[in-house]
């Protein structure tokens, strides 16, 4: 039995690069299409790469040549000219084409949780998540009208060791070593969802080549969800401190920063607690096994390991001493 024979479009980013060290591993054939550029997640060996820039489709088309591919995983896709370009290069050339979407595009706030693949899709806060949300609507058009045979991904929150699950990063870390505040948005307890890339990967590979994920849509997410205030103590005990936490209400912090407020209002407010009953159906075995606890120790043992890499942001770190100021508990 040939391999399984797989195109990336992208591959080297926080979840597809876990994607790809484990297809490889698992004997997939995969081809990684990218413009060459980037050196922080190298791409396993055994991967094949083509460079091309994949807003050109006549480049596209031209490093592809008359290949065709039983997968096809456009990592990069964020709009729907981005989609229409893609069902233009792939019809007739793959068995299934797979797009990444975002578990931001449910309803929010949810009217209820968990949350499951048939939730509605409306957020009407973050533009990010209306474009996932239109090219959704476009792929499925094109699924029910030609028979263009899409996969839609859902990933929630997806972190690597390179990622802190905070606006500001490393700026976090380093007010809670330095004694200084640092801001929770609303009570800290409404629950989020952490999930480690590695979990996320095997997940993911089992949907490639999958006959029962075409025309579906699936979230791939951990089943530990942990309040806020949880996850800031988290990574305060991996970096070997006690955080001083202010909670501020959301909408104070998005009329301070807006991009932080857009995040926050558009998606981590809001509870979000999934039930991955679908997938562990087309998956059968899947089980997230990296809990927060351990992921955590590992994104602040790669930050010591190198203090080029604890960048503070002084933009964040002054809209942080700003809400600290108005909303720390004041003494009676």
């Amino acid at each position: 039995m040939s391999a399984l024979k797989v195109l990336f479009v992208g591959g080297s980013g926080i979840i597809s690069s876990a994607c790809s060290a484990l297809a490889v591993e698992r004997g997939i054939d995969l081809t990684v299409l990218n413009r060459g550029t980037t050196t922080t997640r190298p791409l396993p060996e055994g991967a094949r790469v083509l460079q091309a820039d994949v807003r050109d489709p006549a480049s596209v088309r031209g490093a592809l040549g008359d290949e065709e591919f039983d997968v096809v995983v456009d990592w990069v896709a964020f709009t729907p000219d981005h989609v229409r370009t893609d069902v233009d290069l792939f019809t007739g050339r793959t068995g299934q084409y797979v797009f990444i979407s975002s578990a931001s595009a449910y309803q929010t706030p949810p009217l209820r949780v968990p949350v499951v693949e048939s939730t509605p899709l409306r957020n009407p806060f973050w533009q990010y998540s209306r474009d996932k949300i239109a090219c959704e609507e476009l792929l499925t058009a094109a699924y029910r009208e030609d028979g263009f045979p899409v996969t839609v991904v859902r990933p929630s929150h997806t972190y690597d060791k390179t990622l802190l699950p905070f606006d500001g990063g490393w700026t976090v870390v380093d007010r809670m070593r330095r004694g200084k505040e640092v801001v929770v948005h609303g009570d800290g307890t409404s629950l989020w969802t952490l999930t480690h890339h590695r979990d996320f990967a095997r997940g993911f590979t089992g949907l490639l080549g999958n006959e029962r994920a075409l025309g579906e849509a699936v979230h791939i997410t951990s089943d530990e969800a942990l309040p806020w205030d949880a996850i800031y103590r988290t990574v305060a005990a991996a970096a070997g401190v006690e955080p001083r936490i202010v909670h501020v209400p959301s909408d104070a912090i998005a009329a301070a920063d807006e991009g932080w407020g857009a995040g926050l209002l558009g998606d981590k407010a809001h509870s979000m607690v999934f039930d991955n009953t679908v997938l562990k159906t087309l998956v059968p075995g899947f089980a997230a096994t990296t809990p927060f606890a351990r992921g955590a120790r590992e994104v602040v043992e790669w930050y010591d390991a190198d203090p080029a890499r604890q960048v503070v942001d002084p933009h964040m770190d002054g809209v942080m001493d700003r809400l600290v100021e108005a909303y720390r508990p004041r003494a009676l």
